[in-house]
């Protein structure tokens, strides 16, 4: 029986996921702005695009704990949410 299944040839090289993979909450440091989220979420029948700023919040209170990799929040899609820079405010009419 040399055609016995032999996985020896391939060997599996785990790797961590590029995103979706982070430390969970054990200290409930950012407990209270998950739970604002998940309030606005009942809230809203589930329409997270009615709680983006509790959503905006949370992340940033994960950042701020290490709970996650920084991004920049335009690139996790909260461009519109962010204060424009002092120089541009100024300029409006």
């Amino acid at each position: 029986m040399s055609t016995a299944m032999n996985f020896s040839s391939k060997s599996f090289k785990p790797r961590a996921p590029d995103k979706g993979s982070f430390p969970l909450d054990h200290f409930g440091e950012c407990k209270a702005f998950k739970e604002k989220f998940m309030q606005c979420l009942r809230g809203n029948s589930f329409d997270n695009s009615k709680c983006r700023l509790q959503s905006k919040d949370y992340l940033e209170c994960r950042m701020d704990h290490q709970l996650m990799a920084r991004e920049p929040l335009q690139k996790l899609g909260f461009k519109d949410l962010i204060d424009p820079p002092p120089s541009q405010e100024e300029s409006k009419p």
